[in-house]
Order: C-alpha cells, then sequence, then structure tokens
C-alpha cells in the first residue's frame, strides 16, 4: 500500500490511517487515489470484518491541499484527472474516496481528532460511526475557497443531520467543537481516546456473525431512504440467507454453551 495510506490487520479488524502528518494529511491527488484504493483492498478481503479509519500526527485529516490543487489550476501536469471515474463507480475519483466507506460491506468507524475539515470531514461521513477526541474540530469548509463540498457529501450528510443544519454549516464554513458535533449528529460520540475506543468497538463488532453484521449494513444503508415495502423485502430477503447458515447456527450454539463463537470469513 502506498506510505501515504497505513494499512494494518489483527483479529479481523483493519487498522487504516492516513499518513501526511506534517500535512495534517491534507488531501493531494496522490493521496485521494491512495485512500480510495486501500478501501478497495479491504472490500476484497473477506477476513475483514471491521475497519478503523484514523489519521496519524495532530489531527484526522485537513481537507484538500489547495496549494497543490492550485498548481494544478495553473497548468501543472496531472497523472490523473481526479473528476473522472473509473470503470462503474458511482462517483469520480474524489467523490469515491468518502464514498468508498461508505460502500464497504464491512462497519467502518472513524476516530478523529484535532481537525475534520472539508473533504476530510467528508471522507468521516462516509463511515458508519464516529468517534472523536474532545478537542476535535469540524467544518465544511469549502464555501471559504469558493467552491461547493463534492466529496459525496449528499448521500451522507442527509442521513445525520436536519437540511437547515446542514445548509448553515455548508453556507459558513464555520467550525464545530466536539460536544456541538454531537448535539446536532455529526459525530457518534465523544471520548478522551477515540482510536483506543474505535478499536475496542470495533473488536466487538469483529467478534459477531460477519455475514449478519454484514447484512445488517446492507438493510440499513439501502433501505433508510426507501418506501416500507423495500425495506420489509430486503429485511425478509437478507433474513432468509441468515437463518440456518452455518455461522447463524454457531452464533446459536455458542450462547447455549456460553462460549466464544468461532465464525468462518464471509464468502
Amino acid at each position: 500500500m502506498n506510505d501515504l495510506v497505513k494499512i494494518s490487520m489483527a483479529h479481523h479488524v483493519a487498522d487504516v490511517r492516513l499518513n501526511r502528518p506534517e500535512k495534517y494529511n491534507a488531501l493531494n491527488p496522490e493521496m485521494i487515489l491512495a485512500i480510495t484504493s486501500a478501501g478497495r483492498q479491504l472490500a476484497l478481503d473477506k477476513s475483514v470484518r471491521a475497519v478503523v479509519l484514523s489519521g496519524e500526527g495532530s489531527g484526522f485529516c485537513a481537507g484538500l491541499d489547495f496549494k497543490e490543487f492550485v498548481a494544478i489550476g495553473a497548468g501543472e501536469p496531472v497523472a490523473v484527472n481526479l473528476l473522472q471515474r473509473e470503470n462503474r463507480d458511482p462517483g469520480n475519483f474524489v467523490q469515491m474516496a468518502a464514498m468508498v466507506w461508505k460502500q464497504m460491506p464491512v462497519p467502518v468507524l472513524a476516530a478523529l481528532h484535532g481537525v475534520a475539515i472539508g473533504g476530510g470531514l467528508q471522507i468521516a461521513l462516509g463511515t458508519d460511526i464516529r468517534l472523536a477526541a474532545p478537542d476535535t474540530r469540524l467544518s465544511v469548509m469549502e464555501i471559504s475557497w469558493g467552491i461547493i463540498p463534492d466529496m459525496s457529501i449528499t448521500q451522507t450528510l442527509r442521513d445525520l443531520v436536519r437540511i437547515d443544519v446542514a445548509k448553515e454549516l455548508t453556507f459558513t464554513a464555520r467550525f464545530v467543537e466536539a460536544r456541538e458535533a454531537i448535539q446536532i449528529g455529526l459525530v457518534t460520540r465523544v471520548c478522551d481516546n477515540p482510536h483506543a475506543e474505535a478499536h475496542r468497538l470495533a473488536a466487538e463488532i469483529a467478534a459477531k456473525n460477519p455475514h449478519a453484521i454484514s447484512a445488517a449494513k446492507q438493510l440499513l444503508d439501502a433501505t433508510w431512504h426507501s418506501p416500507s415495502g423495500e425495506g420489509l423485502a430486503l429485511e425478509d430477503t437478507l433474513q432468509r440467507t441468515l437463518i440456518g447458515s452455518p455461522n447463524q447456527v454457531e452464533a446459536v450454539n455458542a450462547n447455549f454453551e456460553k462460549r466464544a463463537p468461532h465464525f468462518k470469513d464471509r464468502d
């Protein structure tokens, strides 16, 4: 994996770290591609049952590295057009850096500290659960640079805050402290050591039937805004795939025998 994103694995949990600490993990083109590549790699690994996403150094991510993007706008050559799409991706390269976590077949937990602003916040919004240190500051920063947020915010922020709150954050680019962020829904929980807590929670998730966890994420993501008939139908369809399956039987047996379950990896 590119040095801009570090991945390690232990006990079915992938630890993913943005690794440009000297720049507050600011996003240049190479890092955007590396983040997406990391997500795609993990999505294909059937042994992965949960992911913890964090940033090295003093902050999670300070958003776009505008010095580099100004240079690109001035005509300097680039290896790839980040506004292009690849294959059947729903979004362009920039959008997929956040969407890849939303599309991950297993839960993704973000451990936030320092700053999560602009594109950094949008990447965090693509995760399932966001744990933030008390000093974390968040902002939908793009309007300050005369642009709009375009890293899949339309697919993530709508699930977390009211539309008037989303508009205020987007129109003003104001900074939100961690305590307010939990009140309005940007983060799940504030804790002193979000990375350690994210790993504790990821380990708890990884100890459950991985097929059921994956199905639960699919169920909630696919039906949160759908008509009731579609939601009920997907509940039925997914449940039928689980009942009587080896991992479901193992979950029942382990409960009755009061022991830790031994699950097989996802197919």
